[in-house]
């Protein structure tokens, strides 16, 4: 597995990040075997959210048993300062642990939610008071959609973050706007040692109609191939690291195609795929 150095933190990380995301709503078995699926291929960094329904207890389950021999991150939801240092302490608790390596603010792009988080009585002053505390390491915000990177630049001029995440994909990259925006925020992470983190790169198309048959709130790609086409691709761009699915059934596929990664598909490759699978971006 791939490794490098996880921002300015020191940690070096593997490039695949295990999306614990995937354990919101699966059983305790399930999600043993999982963690040590991914901790067998070489990943040796997990993200979860206390948003993501039981994924804490799973994790702080199995972390109960094991230890901890992996960088740990979660994320907090709440906007308030008074509501987010409960809500940090909580996750402390679920994941039985007296201290996160990263905490994040989670899904920040409203720009009213934006204001309440980042200023004063904000979940962000939480955020720094538990760091003074010894219970957060570093702290990082995250984002989705397509204003995503304009959000986190700004950010950024407000508070020096050690990472930031929020979706990529050739996909994405096809929307010229949003690319440019992406590329801004990479070149201002690069200049300040942040790491940057992706999701969504599996995406299919949204489910519409489709029947929801898999835990991720779009319609993933499940073909080995394709898998392997996405995740090499978001690879091959310098710097970026990759959050593994939000499944525990592609989880493997996802693992296997990392595990053969050599150098990011040609654009006629990936155009190629885009076609055959009618691949529909998420954000409009």
């Amino acid at each position: 597995m791939l490794k490098q150095f996880f921002g300015k933190t020191g940690h070096e990380s593997s490039r695949i990040l295990l999306g614990a995301a995937a354990f919101s709503d699966v059983t305790q078995a399930d999600a043993d075997a999982s963690i040590e699926l991914s901790l067998a291929a070489g990943l040796n960094h997990v993200d979860v959210a206390a948003g993501y329904g039981d994924a804490e207890l799973r994790m702080g389950d199995w972390i109960g048993r094991h230890g901890r021999p992996f960088f740990l991150a979660t994320k907090t939801g709440e906007r308030t300062k008074e509501k987010a240092h409960d809500q940090i302490r909580r996750s402390l608790e679920r994941l039985k642990v007296d201290h996160v390596d990263l905490m994040q603010l989670h899904f920040l792009t409203d720009p009213v939610e934006w204001e309440i988080a980042l200023g004063p009585g904000g979940a962000l002053e939480a955020v720094i008071a538990a760091r003074d505390e010894g219970l957060v390491r570093f702290i990082g915000i995250t984002g989705h959609g397509l204003t995503a990177p304009v959000m986190h630049l700004r950010a950024l001029e407000r508070f020096d973050f050690d990472s930031v995440l929020l979706p990529y994909s050739f996909l994405m990259s096809q929307n010229a706007a949003y690319e440019n925006d992406f590329r801004s925020l990479l070149q201002v992470c690069q200049e300040k040692n942040i790491a940057m983190q992706t999701i969504k790169s599996l995406v299919q198309t949204p489910w519409g109609e489709a029947k929801q048959d898999r835990a991720t709130w779009y319609r993933p790609l499940e073909d080995q191939v394709a898998i392997d086409a996405q995740v090499h691709w978001v690879l091959g761009q310098q710097g970026l690291f990759l959050n593994s699915v939000g499944d525990i059934h592609i989880l493997p596929k996802v693992l296997d195609a990392a595990e053969r990664f050599i150098a990011a598909p040609n654009f006629q490759t990936m155009q190629a795929m885009v076609e055959e699978w009618g691949m529909r971006s998420l954000f409009e």
